[in-house]
């Protein structure tokens, strides 16, 4: 069965009332999306108008909801952000709130591939380590994707996911809902498989159970 369930979002709307209305619904985790501290880059690289500062706000407001597991996801791209790697470490160091740092994928069904654009994980680790040491951690349980490292001077923990370099595909055992209710088998998946018009019809808790299962047992993507 599913006993983990997380939401990814870039928190602008997250206040501590929605927040808490996401742990009563059975959340389990908030991962907030920042890739960047600085407007400038923030806004250019998500595409977006409102500040970094409502984001922050977001964090905070999970905080105050009783979410202890928040995480913080990072794309580091090549060319676009990687200035921000440090400024972030520095930021997150010693919050409580763990910072991830994830190598660029270039998902979708079109995928170019330049790996010029990646910045390879070893790479990040030797940037922080080089300014705040850090050492590295086991795994919590098999099939985590992230790579637990911690500050030596007791900062708390970071993570680097090394979807590109290093991938973690046959340990893999997550699926992904969509805004618009449409399940992904996989990051690269060409398409999903809609839940919502399901729902919409009235289909019962055992009916989506057992679709979500044929979904997942039926898949064809092996990427």
């Amino acid at each position: 069965g599913i006993t983990d369930i997380s939401m990814t979002t870039n928190a602008s709307l997250l206040t501590v009332k929605r927040a808490e209305s996401l742990r009563a619904a059975g959340m389990n985790r908030l991962n907030i999306s920042l890739d960047a501290l600085d407007e400038e880059t923030f806004q250019r690289v998500n595409d977006v108008k409102f500040p970094v500062a409502k984001v922050l706000q977001g964090i905070e407001c999970a905080h105050a909801a009783g979410f202890d597991a928040v995480k913080v996801n990072a794309v580091i791209r090549r060319g676009y952000n990687e200035h921000s790697i440090l400024p972030l470490a520095r930021y997150f160091h010693g919050t409580g709130t763990v910072l991830r740092f994830i190598e660029f994928m270039d998902v979708g069904s079109t995928n170019k591939w330049n790996l010029e654009d990646v910045i390879p994980a070893s790479e990040l680790i030797d940037i922080i380590n080089e300014d705040m040491p850090i050492d590295a951690l086991t795994p919590n349980y098999r099939g985590e994707v992230a790579k637990r490292w911690r500050y030596r001077d007791g900062g708390g923990e970071i993570g680097f996911i090394t979807s590109v370099t290093q991938s973690f595909c046959g340990d893999c055992a997550r699926a992904r809902l969509s805004a618009v209710g449409k399940v992904y088998t996989c990051l690269f998946a060409n398409g999903g498989h809609d839940l919502r018009g399901l729902m919409r019809a009235g289909a019962s808790d055992e009916e989506l159970s057992r679709a979500i299962g044929r979904i997942w047992t039926e898949r064809e993507d092996r990427y």
